[in-house]
């Protein structure tokens, strides 16, 4: 029986590669090949690959198929029916893929040393040039679907992260604002290994990149004492009311409040000493205390017994002797 129209109507969205049933049937000059927009056919014989026709529609003669007949040794025409191995090849864009990192990938950041990501995202893919697509990759195989690519796809993908990440020195905390230059390097460089295969990436996206977990543990830890420096008074005062709370719920008065209220200063001044500052200490019955240790003073005291700082007040437009209450210097009249 002759093939009058050859031709490919997709059912499978996976499909990348057909090869049509020839069966017992043979093709004659003059039958017809269809090939559909996002479509690509093939012709073998005995296993040699001959002509390829893009999207269109063909009358099967000489013409047409030079390859295939200098391989069948026509000389001149079409000299009878004969069979032919055809393959459909899919050029479209088979796109929402997943690409993922199977085990973390070890990269050297500046501030961390060596880190351990994973990363995931997404990618498309097409063939662009199915003669080198059938001859590396798909070859004689009745059909071949995305299934048989994306694992090929995905070991080299997690090959040019590592190698993208490396290069462009971007630290690990940044990583998140620059996934999409990172993305681009990674799409070019994959780009010149499929090339060899006849494929090409229409798109390469990140979703996540995560870093280890003890790490971002530390981070977070690194945060929240970041927090607690920049309101180390808030915090000291807090302490300290919570002291004094819990302590008047104790003995209710006498020296069980005493104690809760001692152990509150103690709270507030261990947590001022670790973050590196200290509250100003209070004069011991209500007295003044050193502007320069804040130890306490005497009211009459002219040195502090602690640092020796001068306390004698001084005016600061001719640098006349004060008294402790004055309002005006009393050899220049200055507003103090």
């Amino acid at each position: 029986m002759f093939l009058k129209v050859i031709e490919w109507a997709e059912t499978s969205p996976d499909a990348v590669v057909w090869k049509y049933p020839i069966g017992k049937n043979t093709i004659e000059r003059g039958s017809s090949l269809t090939v559909r927009e996002g479509q690509a056919a093939v012709f073998c014989d005995k296993g040699h690959m001959a002509d390829v026709f893009g999207p269109g529609m063909y009358k099967l003669d000489t013409d047409t198929l030079p390859v295939l007949t200098r391989l069948l040794s026509w000389k001149y025409a079409f000299e009878k029916p004969f069979k032919s191995e055809i393959y459909f090849i899919s050029t479209r864009q088979f796109t929402g893929l997943k690409w993922g990192t199977a085990t973390p990938v070890i990269v050297r950041d500046a501030d961390y040393g060596a880190v351990r990501l994973r990363a995931y995202g997404t990618y498309s893919f097409r063939v662009t040039d199915p003669y080198v697509f059938m001859k590396e990759l798909s070859g004689a195989r009745s059909s071949f679907v995305t299934q048989d690519i994306t694992d090929h796809l995905r070991s080299l993908i997690v090959t040019m992260l590592s190698d993208a990440l490396g290069e462009s020195g971007v630290p690990a905390l940044d990583l998140s604002a620059n996934l999409v230059e990172v993305g681009d390097s990674v799409k070019n460089s994959l780009d010149k290994r499929l090339a060899s295969i006849g494929v090409q990436l229409g798109d390469f996206r990140f979703e996540s990149v995560s870093l280890p977990p003890e790490l971002e543990k530390a981070l977070d830890e690194n945060a929240r004492l970041n927090m607690m420096r920049g309101n180390i008074d808030v915090y000291t005062q807090m302490a300290q009311a919570d002291a004094m709370k819990e302590a008047a719920k104790n003995a209710g008065g006498g020296v069980g409040s005493m104690m809760g209220a001692g152990l509150g200063m103690g709270m507030g001044m261990h947590m001022a000493n670790a973050f590196g500052t200290q509250p100003k200490k209070e004069a011991r019955g209500g007295g003044a205390f050193c502007p320069a240790c804040g130890a306490a003073v005497s009211p009459n005291a002219k040195f502090c017994p602690e640092c020796g700082k001068s306390l004698l007040r001084a005016c600061p437009a001719c640098g006349a002797a004060l008294s402790a209450n004055a309002k005006f210097c009393p050899e220049c009249g200055q507003k103090l």
